[in-house]
């Protein structure tokens, strides 16, 4: 899955990503309003790992996503 289709689903993909990195607050995840970029800075400072690790755990995680249909995550 691409990372434009996350990003513009943040919130039906966010509760997922949480749960991957748990150190991540609530406010944290949904502050990155799905940029993969703030994503990585967060996960650099939260785990004190190198700007390619959380790049890996990240491109890790996005292969495991599957779409999400439209209103899924929302009743």
């Amino acid at each position: 899955m691409n990372w434009s289709t996350i990003e513009s689903k943040w919130d039906d993909y966010s509760s997922d990503a949480q749960k991957r990195w748990s150190k991540l607050t609530d406010e944290q995840m949904r502050g990155t309003m799905g940029s993969r970029n703030q994503l990585s800075a967060r996960l650099q400072q939260a785990y004190a790992v190198t700007e390619a690790d959380a790049d890996r755990w990240i491109s890790e995680w996005q292969h495991k996503q599957k779409e999400k249909p439209a209103g899924a995550a929302k009743s």
